[in-house]
């Protein structure tokens, strides 16, 4: 998870939430809502840069619209344009209710996950508050994002691509932006290991 700037309301959402509200009033029993959002998923998915909200990645599928607060349980916000997250439809299957026990898009800071190479598994840094450890270590559970089969195979996809050369940094930096973190931090140690043996080596001439 990175980092999200809250997705200001699309012109004309206006219309389709009075819409919804209405739809709410007049099926008080229905078991799902009716899909009034949909038509708006380009203006959200571009505020999340076309990333999965919770992978951090480019979903090829083109992604869906999550409920943040789920329909079964908050009904009354199945229209609310600040409830609605873009994801990718597997992670969002895999959220289900779980609800504001999973970390918020819209929470999450600079530094909070990061991606471990080789393995390309995910883990909570030191740099989540006390506050949001808890609902962070949840998050990589419930959906996954640790070491999940098909999260794994999904950065392995860009991975492979910026290893072949198909992707330089600042492209896999817009496929999938914790990998490139993952990829530049491997390269600054890399360069430090090699300076530190040079230095090392200089020293021993001298001596």
């Amino acid at each position: 998870m990175i980092p999200v700037a809250k997705v200001a309301k699309p012109a004309g959402y206006a219309k389709i939430k009075a819409g919804g509200d209405a739809w709410l009033k007049a099926n008080p029993a229905a078991k799902r809502p009716k899909d009034l959002w949909s038509p708006f998923l380009p203006e959200l998915a571009e505020g999340f840069a076309h990333l999965c909200g919770y992978a951090a990645m480019l979903d090829p599928t083109g992604g869906t619209v999550d409920h943040y607060l789920s329909w079964k349980n908050h009904r009354h916000l199945a229209y609310e344009w600040t409830n609605f997250r873009f994801v990718s439809c597997v992670l969002n299957s895999s959220k289900r209710t779980a609800d504001d026990t999973v970390l918020d898009p819209y929470l999450v800071k600079s530094g909070w996950f990061e991606i471990i190479l080789p393995s390309l598994q995910m883990r909570v840094t030191d740099k989540v508050p006390a506050a949001h450890k808890a609902a962070a270590a949840f998050t990589l559970k419930r959906l996954k994002l640790g070491d999940g089969e098909k999260i794994v195979r999904w950065r392995q996809h860009y991975y492979a691509r910026f290893q072949a050369g198909q992707l330089d940094l600042d492209g896999l930096r817009v496929f999938a932006p914790l990998v490139a973190d993952a990829v530049e931090r491997q390269q600054q140690e890399t360069a430090r290991k090699a300076a530190d043996a040079k230095t090392r080596k200089t020293k021993k001439k001298l001596a």
